[in-house]
């Protein structure tokens, strides 16, 4: 099956090893993985290598609604990439590239058909915006 490349990125003002760390901690996952603040992350667990499961409750801050995200990393090279393949079969690939004394982090995902794609890329991005906000206090 083929699906659709989506990027987003953002330049992070921090060094790209804090980065990496608030990327693949399940402690700084569930303080930055929603796209908005009526959104919260309950819970993420992460095993940090090929083969390894990615895991990050979504929930929507009333319980009305939530989602288990879960993937398999494909690739693991510290503090420069993290890939995994969803459930789905779709892949997601993060780079973190420094640049200029912080982090350009890049993420390349597969699109699902469910949503449009300017939906799944606003959705994302907002969540990479979260992210950097989020590293750039540590």
């Amino acid at each position: 099956m083929s699906f659709e490349k989506v990027t987003i990125a953002a330049q992070v003002d921090a060094p790209p090893e804090t980065v990496w760390t608030a990327w693949t901690t399940p402690d700084h996952i569930t303080r930055w993985n929603f796209a908005s603040d009526d959104w919260c992350c309950p819970s993420a667990s992460v095993d940090l290598r090929p083969g390894g499961a990615y895991s990050a409750r979504m929930e929507a801050r009333d319980g009305s609604f939530g989602f288990d995200f879960d993937a398999t990393y494909q690739e693991v090279v510290p503090h420069e990439k993290a890939s995994f393949r969803l459930e789905d079969g779709r892949v997601a690939e993060t780079t973190f590239t420094p640049v200029d004394g912080g982090t350009q982090v890049v993420t390349v995902f597969d699109a699902e058909a469910q949503h449009s794609v300017d939906m799944q890329r606003e959705g994302w991005q907002a969540i990479l915006n979260n992210f950097k906000k989020h590293a750039e206090s540590l």
